[in-house]
């Protein structure tokens, strides 16, 4: 691995399809790359379940668990029970990714709402962090947050948004994570917001194999390519890629316990 630098990709989806022919072969990239930790999220029972196998086989990976919002609909009378044991296995270190969709709008408004507070209290009875999605729901996405993540700490996954919807999410106590939008040239908002959120609020992601950063858009994305990310930021505030990598280092293991 390399000696230097040390990068944590915070958000991540190992156990999607797209890997099944080179698993391995990506692990051994990001290692090279000097990615140390990588985050493996679940969205739906079945991928939190595959979020805690791969954390069991993987030592630098991590899990977080939990039902996205596109997934809420048709979900078994248990499912918050078994959330809660599958964030009690070892490795496991939050609550997600939970929150709002209204681009897909897979299930109404109310019913992502009673799982996604539902998943807070969980979180906050087993004293986890929390890692957020929100598309195209930012009010009530802080409306939530305002009123029943009190106690929490958390993550705004992908973070996208102006500098006013940064600073509401901020106020509330959550970091803020970087992915590979923040890369593309004409993100020209995304770019003020990578500038001035506070250093120790930052994190970065790839949402592999989603959200590949340039020069790979479009293409799979894969935790090695969070150094461009990095690269990105650190250029964007003016801060060597080591004095970037430290921080969100620090960061990440600030909100997940590490």
């Amino acid at each position: 691995m390399n000696d230097t630098l040390h990068l944590i990709d915070t958000h991540a989806h190992l156990g999607a399809a797209q890997f099944d022919a080179d698993r391995t072969a990506v692990l051994e990239r990001a290692r090279a790359t000097g990615v140390a930790r990588i985050v493996e999220i679940g969205y739906d029972l079945a991928t939190s379940r595959a979020a805690v196998a791969l954390a069991s086989q993987h030592e630098p990976i991590y899990a977080v668990v939990g039902v996205q919002p596109n997934h809420v609909a048709d979900l078994p009378g248990d499912w918050l029970e078994q959330v809660r044991v599958l964030a009690q296995q070892p490795k496991v270190i939050a609550i997600g990714e939970i929150g709002f969709d209204y681009y897909w709008n897979a299930a109404p408004a109310d019913v992502q709402e009673a799982c996604f507070c539902a998943q807070l209290d969980l979180a906050r009875d087993l004293r986890l962090p929390v890692v957020i999605h929100s598309r195209e729901a930012h009010a009530d996405t802080i409306r939530v947050l305002r009123e029943a993540a009190h106690g929490l700490s958390g993550i705004m996954h992908s973070f996208s948004g102006d500098w006013a919807y940064a600073r509401a999410c901020l106020d509330i106590g959550f970091y803020l994570s970087f992915s590979g939008p923040v890369t593309f040239p004409k993100a020209v908002a995304l770019h003020d917001v990578a500038r001035r959120a506070p250093l120790d609020r930052i994190l970065i992601e790839t949402d592999s194999p989603y959200l590949a950063p340039h020069p790979f858009r479009g293409k799979r994305n894969e935790p090695a390519y969070v150094r461009l990310i990095a690269e990105r930021v650190a250029t964007l505030r003016s801060l060597s890629l080591d004095d970037l990598a430290k921080a969100v280092w620090r960061n990440a293991e600030a909100v997940f316990g590490l």
